[in-house]
């Protein structure tokens, strides 16, 4: 297995000067119509992601030891070359459009990843607001490793998409060329991506490429101006709260559930389901003939 590069740790420059860029462009062309920076909010950002480093290095042991043992069992090997690292590429991005898509519409994994939406600004640091608990990513992997693809490989091709959608957080980039609209994820696609309008929810799920929402029918124009966030917003600037908010409303709804149906809705279905309310009763009418006289 050939040594592959920490494409991630070699970012960590450019990360920082392009935040440092955007941050200036702001001080020197103010823009009303973009959210620019706040103070906290960007911190917020930046320690979610220092955490998130933490944190997946710890879920990587259990990851990589299940996947090390897969590997070992397949007898399929898929060699690191030249051609074949684009086809990887290809490959883990196609997983990750489905591994993306199931988080947002799977709540206990929209648990995990509404941690990247939680901010209502929309800039580089944004990039950075990882959540704390990516176990749940692990299983959406799992067909490329069973063909062949050495772990080390999938690592280097997730860390590659990871850097990739760094930039495409930002409001100062307005349009590419449209061939590249067409074919990659672009600031516009990852705007829509970002917003809460009832118009943009759950759309544009791309990685690199957003001709898998164009295929899979989840692809959505930028029009209108996006507002970002959630629906219900948190207010909070505490990273715990922020890390762990959505699993703790799962823990009160399962509390308040009538039954093991509404317990299995609340986890597996998506993040704004609720069990029908029940039929309210017809108010019972007076027998004909039956009311009393003066």
């Amino acid at each position: 297995m050939p040594n592959l590069p920490d494409v991630v740790l070699w970012s960590i420059p450019a990360f920082v000067l392009l935040t440092v860029v955007e941050m200036v462009s702001y001080r020197l062309h103010p823009d009303e119509d973009a959210e620019g920076y706040e103070a906290k909010d960007a911190a917020t950002s930046i320690g979610m992601g220092l955490g998130s480093l933490v944190f997946d290095f710890l879920w990587k042991i259990p990851i990589v030891a299940l996947y090390t043992a897969l590997y070992e069992l397949t007898p399929l090997r898929v060699p690191v070359l030249w051609w074949t690292v684009p086809l990887m590429l290809l490959a883990q991005d196609f997983f990750y459009y489905w591994s993306h898509r199931g988080h947002h519409v799977i709540r206990i994994l929209w648990a995990c990843h509404v941690v990247h939406h939680s901010s209502r600004k929309f800039n580089f640091t944004t990039a950075l607001r990882q959540p704390w608990t990516s176990l749940t990513v692990w299983p959406f992997y799992v067909p490329l490793v069973a063909a062949g693809v050495h772990p080390a490989a999938l690592a280097f091709c997730s860390s590659a998409n990871l850097v990739y959608q760094f930039w495409i957080h930002t409001e100062r980039i307005d349009k590419m060329p449209r061939w590249f609209e067409f074919v990659f994820n672009t600031p516009s696609h990852h705007r829509v991506h970002h917003a809460s309008q009832g118009c943009y929810l759950d759309r544009n799920f791309g990685g690199i490429l957003i001709v898998w929402d164009r295929l899979f029918g989840s692809f959505v124009a930028e029009t209108v101006r996006p507002r970002y966030g959630l629906t219900k917003n948190i207010d909070t600037y505490n990273l715990l709260k922020v890390a762990t908010h959505e699993y703790v409303s799962i823990a009160r709804d399962l509390k308040a559930a009538r039954d093991w149906r509404e317990r299995a809705g609340r986890v597996f279905r998506g993040p704004g389901w609720g069990p029908a309310p029940a039929p309210v009763p017809a108010p019972a009418s007076s027998p004909v003939g039956k009311g009393t006289s003066a």
